[in-house]
């Protein structure tokens, strides 16, 4: 195995993707793919798989990161297990199966995809955009359907779902602090299911890059979770001590750009 210059790129990525996880909060998939993306093509990776190595690449590297995550919040009691029980089989079907649809989907349309999403995502910090409770929290049927759609969406764009979970729980009544630790719960499921789900599908897909796992390429996924798990606390440290606010609003413009060069990558 040779060491390849590129993989320099990854850490600084990590540290990146580290610190907006422990300021801000947020999932590092609406950085990771975007720049995943661009870097892979420049590493003159097969431009129909670009955006799935990225998807599972982003999917794995949570895995790790939504388990210190779930301690965290474990630990001060914000995570209403009932609420991860009744709508994980549905997270999990609907993430599952979401990656078989993102495999069987271009390169393109996944892009696109991707990049409405999180301008959506981008809108809402801008915005501060919050649903008011409403309803509380639906039957196991219910609960399942929200599993499915929270799921399925999280696949097609590697987050570990907090962008609609929290919505929905805090519209259904569970209090905005809950709502936050439930969501990282709900992290787990859905990065081993999304990550299983790009192994699955691209194991056999012809011509990946060396040091492949199905769509997950090893040397990005060690390098950005060794250094985002170390930079998070530092993150997390300036959380009280900088204008979060503003840091929002800045990160929104941030996802809105790395989106517009994501696409600027694919379609160029």
């Amino acid at each position: 195995m040779t060491f390849d210059i590129w993989w320099l790129t990854y850490p600084v990525l990590g540290a990146v993707v580290g610190f907006f996880a422990g300021l801000l909060g947020v999932g590092g998939g609406g950085i990771m793919v975007p720049m995943l993306t661009t870097l892979f093509l420049a590493q003159g990776f097969p431009l129909d798989q670009v955006v799935h190595m990225a998807l599972g690449t982003s999917m794995a590297s949570i895995v790790l990161t939504s388990v210190s995550s779930l301690r965290a919040h474990h630990a001060h009691g914000a995570v209403h297990w009932d609420v991860v029980r009744s709508i994980t089989p549905g997270i999990l079907l609907g993430t599952f199966g979401a990656t078989f649809i993102a495999a069987r989907v271009n390169t393109a349309a996944l892009a696109i995809f991707f990049a409405v999403f999180m301008a959506y995502v981008a809108i809402q910090m801008l915005l501060n955009i919050k649903p008011k409770p409403s309803r509380d929290l639906p039957g196991p049927a219910g609960m399942t359907g929200a599993g499915l759609v929270i799921g399925g969406v999280s696949a097609l764009v590697a987050i570990g779902g907090g962008s609609l979970s929290v919505p929905f729980m805090t519209w259904c009544n569970v209090k905005v602090q809950n709502a936050i630790g439930t969501s990282a719960a709900i992290g787990l499921p859905i990065a081993l299911a999304g990550t299983i789900g790009y192994l699955v599908n691209g194991w056999n897909a012809p011509g990946t890059p060396a040091l492949t796992l199905g769509y997950v390429y090893l040397p990005a996924l060690v390098f950005v979770s060794l250094v985002s798990m170390w930079v998070a606390p530092f993150g997390a440290s300036l959380a009280h001590r900088l204008p979060v606010a503003t840091l929002k609003k800045i990160f929104a413009g941030l996802l809105i750009a790395l989106c517009a060069k994501m696409l600027h990558s694919v379609f160029g």
